[in-house]
Formats: C-alpha cells, sequence, structure tokens
C-alpha cells in the first residue's frame, strides 16, 4: 500500500470551526476521511467510528455538535474532542479516531493516506 497526498481545500473556504470531506484513492474502496478547522487549527482523522466501524456523518461534511464544540457520531451520539479525536462520551469512551497527516502549506490543506483501504 502506498501514500499519497491531496489537497483537501484552502483553509479560508472552510468554515470555522466546520469540516471538510476528502477521500484518497479511487475504485470501490478509496480511503476517506475529514478535515475539522478550528480557528487556524485543523485537524484529520479516518471517516470511521471505533465502536462499530462504519462513517461518522449521515449528511456531507458534517461532523459536529450542534454548538460545534466536538466531533458526533450520528449513529449513536458518540462525542470526540476535535483536537485529538478522543471519543470522551459515549459507548467507545477513551478510544480515538484515526488521525490522518495533515499539513497546510501556503494556505492550502493537505492530507496524505492510503490511497485505498
Amino acid at each position: 500500500m502506498t501514500n499519497k497526498e491531496v489537497v483537501v481545500g484552502r483553509l479560508d473556504e472552510i468554515d470555522d470551526p466546520g469540516c471538510r470531506e476528502f477521500s484518497i484513492g479511487e475504485g470501490d474502496w478509496p480511503y476517506k476521511g475529514f478535515v475539522v478547522r478550528q480557528g487556524d487549527n485543523v485537524y484529520a482523522y479516518q471517516n470511521f467510528c471505533v465502536h462499530v466501524g462504519h462513517p461518522l456523518n449521515w449528511r456531507p461534511d458534517s461532523f459536529l455538535t450542534k454548538d460545534r464544540d466536538a466531533i458526533i457520531c450520528a449513529s449513536h451520539g458518540a462525542m470526540y474532542r476535535i483536537d485529538s479525536g478522543e471519543c470522551f462520551a459515549g459507548p467507545c469512551k477513551g478510544r480515538e479516531l484515526r488521525k490522518v497527516e495533515i499539513e497546510v502549506r501556503d494556505g492550502e490543506v493537505f492530507v496524505t493516506g492510503p490511497d485505498c483501504l
């Protein structure tokens, strides 16, 4: 398996706080993830619930609680800290989302991950 870098978009185009999904690779099983912007900080995680293994969101780019203070799993309500991915409420308490390598260069958000699962 090889890693591939992709551009998610410009940081100033992502709501603050807000999220944007990305995919790496082609075919039936691309690697799927999302970035979360919180001020000047940006974090990236695989779109994979550590409790049951399915995507966290039901709607595109929708990963945050109503108050936009935490990441939430739409299926069972587990809540994760934005800055660490740690689950602090719900059935997977104490576990963490899978982090994705992220970098902001010249205002653009880049993520690096496997080009397939």
